[in-house]
């Protein structure tokens, strides 16, 4: 299963202490990838620059990138169909080009993806997909 992975959820699975944890440890078992662009790359330094330090982000960064967890893509067109946060944009054009199977995002901005008929792409919250990864 291929997914993008919205900035707010990867800051909420990341802390051991985290009830989402183990969607983050489904991830270094290879139970699902993640897909990313560049653009969604310097967001996540950006924002976990002011959580970890410098050694903390370059094992994250190394773990998510160097690895078969997750795929590089290269976006060629932007489809602009979130206007109340243009900057989530880049999350639909990378889950678009990838193929992905979802989103995984708790921004409400999102949602109204669901009113698009085309191109269709899904969302998930984190405990929706969490609830997929792990059924009760």
């Amino acid at each position: 299963m291929k997914v993008v992975l919205d900035t707010n959820v990867l800051l909420v699975i990341l802390p051991n202490n985290s009830k989402y944890h183990n969607v983050f440890q489904a991830l270094r078992q290879r139970r699902y990838s993640i897909c990313f662009t560049t653009d969604i790359l310097l967001e996540y330094e950006e924002v976990f620059s002011y959580r970890y330090s410098q050694n903390s982000l370059v094992e994250m960064f190394a773990e998510l990138v160097g690895t078969q967890k997750g795929e590089f893509i290269t976006t060629s067109f932007r489809f602009n169909l979130i206007e109340a946060d243009p900057d989530d944009n880049k999350f639909v054009d990378c889950a678009i080009a990838a193929d992905a199977d979802f989103i995984i995002t708790n921004d409400r901005h999102f949602n109204i993806l669901g009113t698009i008929p085309f191109p269709k792409v899904e969302t998930l919250t984190l405990q929706e997909f969490q609830n997929i990864l792990f059924p009760q």
